[in-house]
Order: C-alpha cells, then structure tokens, then sequence
C-alpha cells in the first residue's frame, strides 16, 4: 500500500489522571492539581496544565513540586478508578473502529485507511471523539495523519481538546518547525546528544545524512532520522490480537499440596510480572488455570488496576485459585496468564509514599537481568507483600 493512502488516528486524553478527578470534584476545574504521593518522599504521577506553568512535571519529587506550585491540590491517585475509565474508552472505541491498538492506559491507535471512500476520514474521527466526550464526560484529542508517528505528533499538538488533520502534503511542513523533543522515542540523553551535535529542529534532523544518524546511534539512528522525515511504518497492531504473557507447570505426580502450589504460583508470578516491566509492559488481567486428575480443566480471571507489581499480581493469583480448588481432587497442572497488556510503566501506580518498594523492585530487576530471572525469588513461605 501507498503510505500516502494510510489513515492513521491516535486519541490521547488529555492530563487523564487529572480529568478524572475533576469528573469526581468540579471544584477542581481550573485549578493547579498534582497527582501522586501525597508526601513530600513521593513523585508526582500526572499534572494538570495549569500546575505545569509552573513547571511541574510528571516524575518529579513531590516535595519539589510542592516548592514550585504551593498553592496545588495534591491528589493521591487512584488506579483502580483510572483502570475503570480507561476500560470504558476501549469498549467505546471497539464499538466502533475496525482496527484499533490500545497503546497505553490513555492512547490509542486506529486505522481507518479506506474510510474515505464511505464515510470521511475526519467526520469519522471527530464523531469517534464526540461519542467519547460525551460518554465519559472526559476531554480527548486525536490527530489523524498517514501514520503512527506524526499522528501521534499531532495529537500532542492538539491539546488541550482538540483535533488535527495532517494530510500526506502536509507532513513535511508540519513537522520541520516543531523541536526534535516532539519526536517519539526522544528521551533526555537523546535529545541531549542532538543537542550537542547543533540539531534543534525536526528540519536540522531530517537533513542530516542518514549514514551519519547511524554511525552515531546505531539503528536507533535511523528510526529516528526516518520520524524527523514523517517515515513510519510500524503497522497498527489489533488490540485482541495483542499477546498474553502465560507459563504452566505439569506434576510429575497427581497433587493436593497446597502450599506447594502456592509456592510454585508465587514464582510463575514473580518470572512473569519480571517480563512485564521488562517489556515496559502494564496487565489489567490475571486468569489462573488448573487441571484436575481426571484432566477436566478450569480457569478463572480477573480484571485489576493496571500493573506490573508482583505483589499486586500474586494476591490476586492466590485469590483465584482458591477459588478454583472446589472439588479437592488431585490436581495435575497449574497455571498463571496475564493479557490485556498495554505500554507503560509502574510510575503509572507511584501513589503510595513507598519509594522503598520501587527501589526494592529496581534492584531486583537488576540483578535479575545481569544473573538470570532466577537469581532472586521471594523466601518459601513469604507469599504475600514485600513489606
């Protein structure tokens, strides 16, 4: 297919975390809002666009926030309020679009290529919206362009509540004013390192030779010159197609131990929840699966706040099972699977004033990507938090 002819939308709610709260709290509706850890050891999660004048910004240490907007409402957040939300926007949007991608809690991707011939591509994308805004009562953007990049782009330029159209002739001249820090995939020490090469705009970066890019950034180099020059074919991915994380464990011998299970259900956890956030990866479901002596076979999920905390997601596989295990038969198999995955990292679920919790896990996973994801596992019989 031409890439001209590819109709790509990305939505993206606006400061979600904060319209949420507003949803909840009317008197919260023009003022500076932070939410996060309510003490000064926590980090801000999300802000509003009125606490970001003063320059506030996601990931920052509260207590810095704090010094730089006094006079804000400090939100603890609420994931499983968010995860409610989140889920509510999907089911709208899968009413509706013919191929979508759920990339985090609060962005989606929809191809709508071909569109054009029946309906209209943005009278399409703008009704989407509108049935949005007026089921959840939530502001959302979207920018509709030829793929996942500049629409992505364009969305972030739309904001607050807004919507933008960058059609194929007008790429080129839409991305060449904007900063390189616009370009997905631009972290700090990237933008950094252009910085100190004299590149400043998408413009300078997509004039510089390719050859160069990729002597100073490897490949990244390269998916990065070819953003800059609105190249971008990263297909949009069905959000049921999206793969699930599983592991299962057969008995050389029939079962009823059930310590043992839940030993060996806490360290399928823990191996898969490692997956996710090395993956940067969030679930919102766990389902628990067993198999009986005589080979009958049940499974049970649950949907739960976006994580990827162990702890989180093994009280809820125990939760499960012990459900499940009703006949008191000999048990053959067990299993654990998470899906409905999403990008994201657990900054999303910095709430709770526990940096000691986050600094455990860090740890954790760092010696478990130099040692081996068996490296470090939790004490026999410490099933529960790691409090």
């Amino acid at each position: 297919m031409n890439p001209a002819e590819r109709q790509i939308i990305h939505l993206d709610m606006d400061t979600f975390f904060v319209s949420v709260e507003r949803l909840q709290n009317s008197k919260l509706k023009g003022r500076p809002v932070i939410i996060g850890g309510s003490s000064d050891r926590g980090v801000v999660a999300s802000c509003s666009y009125e606490a970001r004048t003063f320059g506030v910004h996601s990931a920052m240490p509260m207590r810095m926030a704090r010094s730089l907007c006094p006079d804000a409402n400090i939100i603890r957040g609420d994931m499983e309020k968010y995860s409610k939300y989140s889920h509510t926007i999907t089911d709208i949007i899968a009413e509706k679009a013919p191929l979508y991608e759920k990339a985090s809690i609060d962005e989606h991707y929809i191809d709508i290529t071909g569109m054009d011939r029946f309906f209209g591509s943005v009278k399409w994308a703008h009704e989407l919206r509108a049935s949005i805004i007026k089921n959840t009562g939530l502001p959302v953007s979207f920018g509709l362009s030829i793929n996942k990049t500049v629409s992505k782009i364009a969305a972030g330029e739309a904001k607050p509540n807004g919507e933008l159209n960058v059609s194929y002739r007008q790429v080129k001249p839409f991305l060449q004013p904007l900063p390189i820090s616009k370009i997905p995939m631009i972290g700090a020490k990237t933008f950094r390192l252009l910085r100190s090469m004299g590149i400043s705009t998408i413009h300078i970066l997509s004039q510089i030779p390719v050859e160069m890019m990729e002597r100073v950034m490897g490949k990244n180099g390269i998916v990065i010159w070819e953003k800059a020059n609105g190249i971008d074919r990263t297909p949009v991915i069905s959000h049921h197609e999206r793969k699930s994380i599983s592991t299962e464990r057969t008995f050389d011998k029939d079962s009823t131990d059930i310590a043992e299970m839940n030993r060996i259900l806490v360290n399928m956890v823990e191996k898969i929840a490692f997956e996710l956030r090395k993956k940067q990866k969030l679930t919102s479901c766990i389902t628990v699966k067993i198999r009986y002596s005589n080979f009958d076979t049940h499974t049970l999920q649950k949907r739960i706040p976006y994580t990827s905390f162990d702890h989180v997601l093994i009280d809820t596989a125990k939760e499960l099972f012990k459900k499940l295990y009703s006949r008191r038969m000999r048990i053959r198999l067990i299993g654990v699977r998470i899906s409905h995955m999403v990008q994201g990292v657990q900054q999303l679920n910095l709430f709770e004033d526990t940096p000691e919790m986050i600094n455990l896990y860090l740890a954790m996973d760092y010696i478990r990507k130099r040692y081996g994801r068996s490296s470090v596992k939790r004490a026999v019989g410490s099933y529960g938090r790691m409090d």
